[in-house]
């Protein structure tokens, strides 16, 4: 059902809209694909019949043919999904399914189709050198990272994978950030935003535990419960072979892989920070020590 706020224009605008994409998604699923023979020279049009998807999704026929009318009737989550089912939806057109139909679009997933894009993310972040760029997954496990982003930051094997408890516990990385006091606070909220997302997923408190285990400070911030939303952070550090660094670290998901965000992190203009980014891919500084001991 529409809410209150919506205009009518908007309302009709959007029951349109479902009847057309019920239709057309109708149409492109064949008998065969959904079980059920073909019914040879009977039918007129390619695709299920109304009263077929009905049958299938397990609702009325005459609930069914309304939906498809566009007419405003109550719908419910379970029951769009039984019709996703029949209707071969991806998981992006079953949130679709959910916005046309007045309902709050389900958490996004992951078309499996999308799940090779990982080849061409390791060229994005690649083509991002000499700056610092890497991939985490929905609980800021690592996934991948750049050249650059081992030499400012130190990420490297051996090292816990999840970016938020090695940001506090990795000793290299925490001796660099100067402004590691000021970034702490902001990185735990956002944390918690992105667990806010999923409530019931326990992942998200697996790691949450595995942090307060492993971090006081971890755990008295997140004590907290401030929540800031994914963006951009400033990042301060001074790096023992090129000195002082200040970069930009902004957040980025591609909507085909919402288990998945690219940092990517720009030199700000402050201490010269891209001509010494430049300079530390060179070999002349990566003889230096890929991964010196702080002092």
């Amino acid at each position: 059902m529409a809410t209150a706020l919506e205009s009518t224009d908007a309302k009709s605008h959007r029951l349109a809209e479902l009847r057309e994409f019920l239709m057309s998604r109708r149409a492109r699923v064949s008998p065969a694909e959904a079980g059920l023979p073909d019914g040879g020279a009977r039918r007129r049009t390619p695709g299920l019949r109304r009263e077929e998807v009905a049958v299938l999704a397990g609702v009325g026929a005459s609930w069914y043919q309304w939906l498809e009318q566009g007419r405003d009737i109550t719908v419910s989550p379970q029951v769009l999904d039984s019709v996703a089912r029949v209707l071969r939806l991806s998981p992006a057109e079953r949130r679709h399914l959910y916005a046309l139909a007045g309902l709050n679009p389900p958490a996004p997933e992951t078309d499996p189709k999308a799940r090779d894009m990982c080849d061409g993310l390791r060229r994005l972040i690649d083509a991002w050198m000499p700056f610092p760029a890497h991939i985490m997954d929905v609980y800021w496990n690592t996934v991948l990272y750049n050249d650059a982003a081992a030499l400012v930051f130190g990420m490297r094997p051996e090292t816990v994978q999840n970016c938020l408890i090695s940001f506090f516990t990795d000793e290299l990385y925490r001796s660099r950030m100067t402004s590691w006091e000021e970034l702490a606070p902001k990185v735990v909220a956002q944390f918690r935003s992105a667990c806010s997302e999923r409530p019931d997923d326990e992942g998200f408190r697996a790691v949450v535990e595995e942090a307060r285990e492993a971090s006081e400070e971890f755990a008295e911030l997140w004590e907290r419960r401030d929540i800031l939303p994914g963006g951009q952070n400033r990042k301060e550090m001074e790096h023992p072979l090129a000195g002082t660094l200040v970069v930009e670290a902004t957040q980025l998901r591609v909507p085909a892989r919402p288990d998945l965000v690219i940092v990517m992190h720009t030199p700000l203009a402050e201490a010269d920070t891209a001509a010494k980014l430049e300079w530390l891919v060179t070999p002349e500084a990566r003889r230096g020590a890929m991964y010196p001991v702080a002092g």
